[in-house]
């Protein structure tokens, strides 16, 4: 967990160092922002909050100089401002790090660092740019690799970076989405850490995050936007889960217990729809990631997969829906062995996919939303007349799946990328829950999503399972698989460690599973019982 809530210096009394006021923004059809304001002071970690399509990205985009406001005006130390560019925006101490990030993958630490910044020194060596890398990290307790790829980089260690490259700019404001997403919670703690000293030079964060329980932990003022307006501003102690989830969406919300089956036949008495015997894969780099992997998947069953992340919850998703190759063993759906087959054949099996990436392993991100959302589907007659793709047929499709999913989309020809990631989150969900006859995988699905998607998500599920569909629920928040699983198999070092009923889990058996500890393990109901 984070440390204890951070408190803002001088008492709360520190002097704004951003102020908005009369905000509002307007896209074709869409009112982004209206009559905004805000202000952020010194010392603080300032929350922002607010249902996909409430308001925060196109708030930020404004504060760091990407859009222009249509009315209002930005004000730094209390003087008024006009950003024409990010970089105006930089110049001013503004810095963001976006929830997915922009670095050169085939460049170093140090290259990324020093790309595009003024005060890189002309003709450095490539040693000189690592030296300089190494001491803008030691001074702001952010450990990095300077001469690293980043490809080889995990999440954690290349947000590092992304920040970084933000406060090596003398930033004094330092904008988050979501930077919880990708991260295990060691390197949470470790980010925490490196706020709390930022704030305490008399800097400022706004965090934009969905996971009330880090917002109450650790930020000292949270302010709600709803339909692109702000709604209230509090000090977080006078908050609490229920208060912040009801601001944001308008009306209650009870995230409860999924696993009323009452009225339904036991685990033993279903059959198995999916089965992995003695399976082996290696990941990426050609290094060992499942390991013996034996696993019966169900019909009408919600089976949930615990472990930190990093231990084969990946290659698990990509091998049983036919993306990775396996080194051994065998998979049989509806009994008969498939394990040779691609990606396509699994999903003309009935087996949906919400991968980990949506960005890149889930959509196409120059392709238009129309291609994006009708991908799957691009050989049936829904979209296609014989061998001719039918655009109108496409557009009419992707209207009907947009309007499932309850996104709003004002262009249907422009670029996905442009979406929101919530957005584009429950895109694909709807897309995939489309071909899922059979087996639907999730892989941290609630990832980036605010808290009235999420409990629409994990009705989407609920209601598949009710169907007869068999759900593997990949997730690392494990109240969310504790509510909604009938089982749950914890993974650790790309080896399952137990499976087991749901109903008869605790949390501290999981935790201890998932750190390799079998002393504590539950009776299990058996991997392929």
């Amino acid at each position: 967990m984070p440390d204890p809530r951070l408190r803002p210096v001088n008492g709360g009394t520190a002097h704004s160092l951003v102020s908005l006021r009369g905000i509002a923004k307007h896209f074709p059809g869409v009112i982004a922002n209206a009559d905004v304001d805000l202000d952020i002071r010194a010392g603080e970690i300032h929350a922002l909050l607010g249902e996909n399509g409430a308001g925060k990205s196109t708030l930020m985009n404004i504060l760091t100089g990407i859009y222009q406001a249509d009315a209002g005006e930005i004000a730094i130390d209390g003087k008024p401002v006009r950003f024409g560019s990010p970089l105006d925006a930089i110049a001013a101490g503004i810095g963001m790090v976006h929830q997915h990030f922009k670095l050169v993958q085939a460049f170093t630490v140090a290259e990324n660092i020093h790309l595009g910044w003024g005060e890189t020194p002309r003709l450095a060596s490539a040693r000189q740019l690592e030296a300089r890398t190494a001491a803008i990290a030691e001074k702001f307790n952010l450990a990095v690799r300077p001469d690293a790829r980043i490809h080889a980089l995990s999440a954690g260690e290349q947000q590092r970076v992304e920040i970084l490259r933000v406060l090596a700019r003398d930033a004094r404001v330092l904008i988050l989405d979501e930077p919880t997403a990708v991260l295990t919670p060691s390197e949470a703690r470790e980010l925490f850490k490196a706020l709390d000293a930022f704030r305490k030079s008399g800097n400022a964060v706004i965090f934009i995050s969905h996971k009330l329980h880090e917002v109450l932990e650790i930020s000292d003022r949270v302010t709600v936007l709803r339909g692109g307006r702000k709604v209230a501003t509090h000090e977080t102690k006078d908050c609490d889960h229920r208060m912040l989830a009801g601001l944001m969406v308008g009306r209650e919300i009870v995230l409860g217990n999924y696993r009323d089956r009452s009225a339904e036949p036991g685990n033993d008495a279903r059959p198995t729809v999916l089965e992995l015997r003695n399976v082996c894969a290696d990941d990426q780099r050609g290094l060992p990631a499942l390991r013996n992997i034996d696993l019966a998947i169900r019909a009408g069953e919600i089976l949930g997969i615990a472990g930190v992340a990093g231990n084969g919850q990946r290659e698990l998703s990509q091998v049983i829906t036919g993306i990775r190759p396996l080194v051994s063993g065998e998979i049989l759906v509806g009994g008969k062995a498939v394990s040779h087959q691609d990606a396509a054949a699994f999903a003309a099996f009935g087996i949906g996919h919400i991968p980990e990436d949506r960005l890149r392993s889930g959509l196409a991100p120059s392709l238009s939303i129309d291609d994006n959302v009708v991908i799957r589907e691009y050989k049936t007659d829904a979209v296609s007349r014989g061998p001719f793709f039918d655009p109108r047929a496409a557009n009419r499709l992707a209207r009907t799946i947009a309007a499932d999913a309850e996104v709003a989309i004002p262009d249907f020809g422009m670029p996905v990328r442009n979406l929101s990631g919530g957005n584009q989150q429950r895109l694909v969900a709807r897309r995939e829950i489309r071909i899922a006859r059979k087996v639907l995988v999730a892989a941290y699905p609630s990832r980036g999503l605010d808290i009235g998607a999420i409990n629409t998500m994990l009705r989407y599920f609920v209601e598949l399972r009710n169907q007869g569909v068999a759900v593997v629920l990949i997730s690392e928040d494990l109240e969310e698989l504790l509510s909604l699983s009938d089982r749950i198999a914890v993974l650790y070092e790309g080896r399952i460690m137990s499976v087991f009923d749901a109903e008869s889990a605790d949390m501290e058996t999981i935790g201890l599973l998932m750190g390799g500890q079998t002393a504590a393990a539950p009776a299990t109901s058996g991997a392929r019982s």
